[in-house]
């Protein structure tokens, strides 16, 4: 073994030399960790081996690879701690540990790509295939089933007589993937995994539509309002009829599931919650609104409902006050009917509405308050919203407009400043309905020009960096309280 010499980091040895210069930082109790040698630190701490002799080599060869083991680069004694100054030269090891500490945050962070606002995408990839009218009017047809699609383009499905209507919600994405949608007198479910279309039901009746789709919270269940008012709950595993409800006398244009509470409202100006486990159903009907209740949504804890009516009010209810008729608020600050109405994922208590062609706005909510956070006006009608889960955004799908440069397209707005990230006005007809895929990364639109559209432009999520625990941090050496 080497004998270290007693003047080897003395003031003296080291003054020897005038060319060379030196720093001498801390105390001579404290070790100084520019001057450490980490990486050879680490790795012997982390070398569980024991040592074995092999009596094949000789003490010359033993020597030479324990000087190896114990000598830095410049033949110098290897030491883990160093208590005074060495040559500036030799800071190459903390550089290194930055490197891993670089290389490790890079990783976190997705390979060092900052997660920026989704914008739309500036194409539209589109697919024309000639096919027999009678197969049209049968089913839904994947257009792009064969083909590659990019990330962020649209997948087209054709969704014929899809019925052009403001006040109905004919269309819903489960939470078992599966978009159910009304097309005329039929209902249909996509299955957006293994794309298999299905035929739920077909209505006889020459008279009759479904008017409105809404899938349960656990996704077994749709519930299919009909123009002529009647309320029904499919089995969509068993494609069976479970229940029919007929206590509305008019057209069912919306729908909402509050776990075992389906809520219902119709153009006989009547909201209805049914209690769908109970015999007799009702537990509750609001003779509020004095036109049709076209928009209808539970917030996201289950305990407040919002209402929107055709004349162009919106109503607040607490759950337990219902009974009582009273509500919490009414807000009469639209000037058309009041459909698109959508819960904030991240802040229970605010909610954004938007309203018809003569209104064009839409108007950020705090619920507790009954206040108008913000108000932007889109100048044109709005057909539906839905919340951005992974990202503060939220995304509008709109009809007509005075303005041919606006109209029938969607838009992505930044929350809570409501600026305008993008838009996509490509479409030939207005945006009915949105809806989004169960892991929030997919939005769906129904436009009336017959098709579903699909756009990538809610992911991917960013990470939620305070979830590092700081163990965690300090051994992927991204953080450390020592330096």
């Amino acid at each position: 073994m080497w004998e270290l010499q007693s003047d080897w980091y003395s003031p003296t040895r080291l003054n020897s030399n005038p060319i060379t210069q030196y720093d001498f930082p801390g105390d001579r109790f404290i070790p100084n960790r520019s001057l450490m040698d980490l990486d050879q630190a680490r790795s012997l701490l982390s070398n569980r081996t024991t040592p074995n002799r092999n009596s094949n080599f000789n003490e010359v060869y033993r020597k030479s690879i324990e000087d190896k083991l114990t000598l830095d680069s410049e033949g110098n004694p290897f030491r883990m701690l160093v208590f005074r100054g060495s040559p500036k030269s030799n800071r190459k090891s903390i550089r290194c540990v930055d490197l891993m500490r670089q290389d490790e945050a890079k990783e976190l962070d997705g390979n060092g790509k900052h997660h920026q606002p989704r914008r739309l995408p500036k194409v539209l990839q589109t697919y024309h295939f000639f096919l027999p009218i009678s197969f049209l009017f049968c089913s839904l047809l994947l257009l792009c089933s064969k083909c590659g699609m990019l990330k962020g383009e649209a997948r087209i499905l054709d969704a014929p007589n899809i019925r052009n209507d403001f006040y109905m919600s004919t269309m819903d994405w489960g939470k078992n993937n599966v978009i159910a949608i009304a097309l005329g007198k039929d209902l249909f479910l996509w299955n957006a995994e293994n794309r298999e279309v299905h035929k739920l039901l077909q209505v006889d009746d020459l008279n009759d539509f479904p008017s409105s789709v809404a899938w349960s919270q656990d996704a077994k269940t749709v519930a299919v309002g009909f123009r002529r008012s009647k309320l029904q709950l499919w089995d969509a595993e068993t494609s069976k009829l479970v229940r029919s409800l007929e206590n509305h006398k008019d057209r069912i244009a919306s729908i909402t599931w509050n776990g075992h509470t389906l809520t219902s409202g119709s153009r006989d100006k009547s909201i209805i919650n049914h209690d769908v486990r109970a015999g007799s159903n009702v537990t509750c009907r609001l003779r509020t609104h004095t036109e049709e209740v076209c928009g209808l949504k539970w917030s996201g804890e289950g305990n407040v409902l919002a209402s929107g009516g055709n004349e162009n009010l919106l109503y607040i209810w607490d759950s337990s006050k219902m009974n009582s008729q009273r509500f919490l608020f009414r807000l009469k600050d639209h000037r058309a009917a009041v459909k698109a109405l959508a819960w904030c994922p991240y802040q229970s208590e605010v909610l954004a509405s938007g309203a018809g062609t003569k209104d064009g706005c839409i108007k950020i909510w705090n619920t507790k308050k009954g206040t108008c956070i913000k108000s932007i006006a889109t100048e044109a009608q709005v057909c539906g919203l839905e919340w951005n889960r992974h990202h503060k955004e939220i995304m509008s799908g709109h009809g007509y407009s005075a303005s041919e440069l606006i109209k029938n397209q969607l838009c992505l707005w930044r929350y809570p400043s409501m600026d305008k990230v993008g838009s996509l006005n490509r479409y030939t007809s207005r945006v009915l309905h949105l809806s989004q895929s169960p892991d929030g990364l997919t939005v769906v639109s129904a436009v009336a020009d017959g098709s579903l559209r699909f756009l990538e432009v809610f992911g991917p999520p960013s990470i939620d960096k305070s979830r590092i625990s700081p163990l965690d941090g300090l051994l992927s050496l991204k953080i450390s309280p020592i330096r």
